[in-house]
């Protein structure tokens, strides 16, 4: 099953069995041993073969899930044909329809497989329909797949990332109201430890609950930017404290430290307590 709180998801490819035993000492809340896109065409069997040889060597040492290939391909009945017992969730990229969802549903009864899903939306018709795909009952949780989802419009990816601007809170709106955790897009430059941070940050204030990482270094960035600061939480046990004893006297309103409080600011503030508490 799923972590509670995921706030890192590391990839590492199916093929590099000398990475993938090194996820568990990175801290990471869960880890992805993908055989999609990070595993070549002509290696998929080997990638197979060494998902089910890494998941007995470390299974019970951190949350185990594997990245299959999507439905489109000639490789996804293979790919659910191979999964070994031990697995905590399954990726599935590049949702597209509710349809594929209940053949994946299905597929995944057949082979008498219960395993949550994290559904990628990562294309353009993902992005229009996410709703209706994250509110699928097989889909657990979430990511949406910049790189993927620029690829399909024919755009270019730039580091200010406003190409995905509107796709990106779309899809945390989705995943708001299918109510599941939604993880932000990764960054691809694994070297550029500031940018990571503030695409953490943007997505933490999107309303995202984690981010994708490629790199061990993006854990310890992300880790800390999906978790309440010292000072967040100080901060919102103040306001919830006098906002509080301002409904005890019949205020449902009041001014907090140069800023208006009422119930939607107590509701973010007890959403930061519920975080540090997680």
């Amino acid at each position: 099953m799923l972590p509670r709180r995921i706030r890192s998801l590391l990839f590492a490819p199916a093929v590099r069995p000398d990475l993938v035993r090194k996820m568990p000492a990175t801290g990471a809340d869960a880890i992805v041993i993908d055989l999609e896109d990070a595993t070549p065409p002509d290696a998929k069997e080997t990638g197979r073969e060494e998902l089910r040889a890494a998941v007995v060597d470390i299974a019970g040492t951190i949350p185990i899930l594997a990245r299959i290939n999507d439905a489109s391909t000639p490789w996804f009945h293979d790919d659910l044909d191979s999964l070994p017992e031990g697995l905590d969730a399954l990726v599935v990229p590049k949702l597209e329809t509710v349809g594929g969802l209940d053949a994946l549903q299905r597929g995944l009864e057949a082979r008498g497989l219960d395993l949550p899903v994290v559904g990628g939306i990562e294309t353009a018709l993902g992005v229009a329909d996410a709703r209706a795909l994250l509110t699928h009952p097989v889909v657990a949780a979430a990511y949406f797949g910049a790189e993927d989802f620029i690829a399909d419009m024919g755009g270019v990816r730039t580091t200010s990332n406003h190409e995905v601007t509107v796709a990106r809170s779309h899809v945390a709106v989705a995943g708001r109201l299918a109510e599941i955790p939604m993880l932000d897009m990764i960054t691809a430059n694994f070297q550029d430890d500031e940018r990571c941070r503030r695409e953490c940050d943007e997505a933490r204030e999107l309303g995202y609950h984690g981010k994708l990482c490629i790199h061990p270094a993006q854990v310890t960035i992300a880790n800390e930017a999906f978790t309440p600061s010292t000072e967040e939480i100080e901060r919102a046990h103040r306001i919830l404290a006098a906002y509080e004893d301002g409904k005890a006297r019949g205020i449902a309103s009041i001014a907090f430290e140069g800023r208006m409080v009422d119930e939607p600011v107590a509701v973010q503030a007890r959403r930061v307590i519920l975080l540090a508490e997680d």
